[in-house]
């Protein structure tokens, strides 16, 4: 069989190992149903392309070679069409050739999904469906390699084979098998849903000055797979590339002329108890107010999962961006992306970008499976100043947000970012390591369009004043400038009253300021320099 050889051939050891993966998931399936029994669901995208020389060749493999005749074998499973009025025509033509040349029992269903699986299911004794689902998908969330299907649904298995597919994965088994696949892939498209919501990725735009053309590279060369759902926009205008990559990412707010405001979450034990200094969140309130952000609270929770879900949660809804920081890592206190997870309604899961690039800081020991990983079965040791379980590690470290996790890459970082919606997670655990994060998560999300405001001016006073004779003047005071932050400390009980004054108007402050001097004689104010 053309595909199985293929891999067997290939040097891609992580290939082979979905590759063997996903065909054990179609075995068991073959063994539990009869073929009857069992459907397929071809779209014409490249995870149902992929799924469906899968299934070839499970079957094959679960048939044997004697069932083979002059070299071929015929594929019985049912396939399921859903054809649309809005499906790309590239689409419809590939789907319906790739049915003729593979001799596919093609199940054309022109009503919607429901009703149409509904009445199939009525008239054909079909219990299980293989999917192209992969992890990442909007329809992803929750469901494992056999998963019932949804309540109010017509009852069947949902079979999964490749959920745990990456992006890259799939694009390596289609280059190294050599099979057909739909020529809208070879434009620039990543991920094709209609005609009103598909364009090319634009982070595969190639301009072209000289006659004001776009052209796109092949989906295939898009680095990151993150990216791969960047075309699904609503088709506002026929100029691709003038989006820019700030189509890409989500913009936290469009409108400059609002305060902006941020939170900062710090997740840790030991600041709780008192055992170290929380350094980031001071630093890093002062790297907000520098890009004229606001920050409303920086709260510290304990090492509790349900703890980290509800405040992100919370602040996730009321501010423009939230921070986290602490509590990520392989270890059992290390609960940050869990919690993360929880607030946003879904589960942990593997994310085979983020492995590689933890393969590739750690070092190229791991070939495994990554079912071993998170069993503890993979025992190699890994030496970095320690004797933990480099399996153990890489598995843990390797679970992020299912379906709302977007990798931040920066050459000057290690690893990237990760970022979930308005939420990011910082892995700094000092200051000197925070710096290096904040310049470039900045450079990052400038492109991805965060609005970089005015920032803050502040000046200070001075005064021997007692508190009883400052405070009805600077109430007024308040009243009169509501656009600034006027605030009152003092650095020790007899030490003088120290009065703050921060906002983004320079003018205004020093109004502020020669507005509360009228107000008391003459040297009652030293200005702080």
């Amino acid at each position: 069989m053309e595909i199985d050889k293929a891999i067997r051939e290939s040097d891609d050891r992580r290939l082979k190992t979905k590759y063997n993966n996903a065909i054990n998931v179609i075995q068991r399936t073959l063994a539990l149903y009869s073929i009857e029994e069992v459907a397929f669901s071809f779209n014409g995208g490249k995870d149902s392309t992929v799924l469906l020389h899968l299934l070839r060749a499970g079957y094959f493999l679960h048939k044997g070679e004697q069932s083979c005749s002059n070299g071929s074998l015929t594929f019985p499973i049912r396939t399921i069409y859903f054809e649309s009025n809005s499906a790309f025509p590239e689409i419809n033509s590939f789907t319906y050739d790739t049915a003729s040349k593979y001799v596919l029992q093609l199940d054309i269903i022109r009503s919607d999904f429901k009703s149409g699986l509904e009445a199939l299911l009525n008239a054909k004794p079909i219990r299980a469906i293989f999917l192209g689902v992969r992890i990442g998908d909007p329809t992803a969330v929750g469901q494992e390699q056999f998963s019932p299907s949804s309540p109010g649904w017509p009852p069947f298995m949902r079979v999964n084979p490749i959920l745990d597919w990456s992006y890259r994965d799939v694009w390596a088994f289609i280059l190294t098998c050599k099979v057909q696949y739909c020529s809208l892939y070879d434009q620039g498209y990543t991920s094709i849903g209609s005609i009103h919501d598909t364009l090319p990725n634009a982070l595969l735009c190639i301009s072209d000055s000289s006659n004001n053309q776009e052209k796109f590279k092949p989906a295939y060369m898009l680095s990151d797979g993150r990216l791969e759902r960047a075309g699904r926009v609503k088709k506002v205008s026929p100029s691709i590339c003038g989006t820019a990559i700030a189509n890409v990412m989500d913009n936290v707010d469009s409108h400059k002329s609002s305060l902006l405001k941020a939170s900062a979450i710090a997740v840790g034990d030991e600041i709780l108890f008192g055992t170290i200094e929380d350094q980031l969140g001071p630093s890093l309130c002062k790297k907000l107010h520098s890009i004229g952000w606001s920050v409303s609270q920086i709260a510290v929770l304990q090492n509790d999962i349900d703890s980290v879900a509800e405040e992100v949660e919370r602040q996730k809804a009321s501010h423009d961006m939230v921070f986290v920081y602490g509590g990520v890592g392989p270890l059992h206190s290390d609960v940050t992306l869990a919690g993360v997870a929880k607030a946003f309604g879904v589960r942990l899961a593997p994310d085979e970008e983020f492995e590689e690039y933890l393969k590739q800081l750690i070092g190229d020991h791991c070939t495994g499976d990554r079912n071993e990983f998170c069993n503890g079965n993979y025992q190699q040791p890994y030496n970095l100043g320690s004797q933990e379980t480099f399996g153990i590690q890489i598995s843990q470290m390797a679970l992020l947000p299912e379906g709302t996790t977007e990798l931040l890459h920066h050459d000057k970082l290690l690893l990237p970012l990760i970022k979930c919606q308005n939420v990011i997670i910082l892995t700094a655990t000092n200051v000197t390591e925070l710096d290096k994060e904040w310049n470039c998560l900045i450079e990052l999300l400038r492109s991805g369009g965060l609005s970089l405001m005015e920032p803050y001016t502040s000046k200070s006073l001075t005064t021997n004043l007692s508190d009883l004779e400052a405070a009805q003047p600077l109430s007024k005071l308040c009243l009169e400038f509501p656009d600034l932050h006027i605030g009152c400390y003092r650095k020790s009980r007899q030490g003088p009253l120290i009065i703050s004054f921060e906002g983004k108007d320079k003018p205004r402050i020093e109004a502020a300021i020669e507005s509360l001097c009228k107000k008391f004689h003459r040297g009652a104010f030293s200005e702080v320099v």
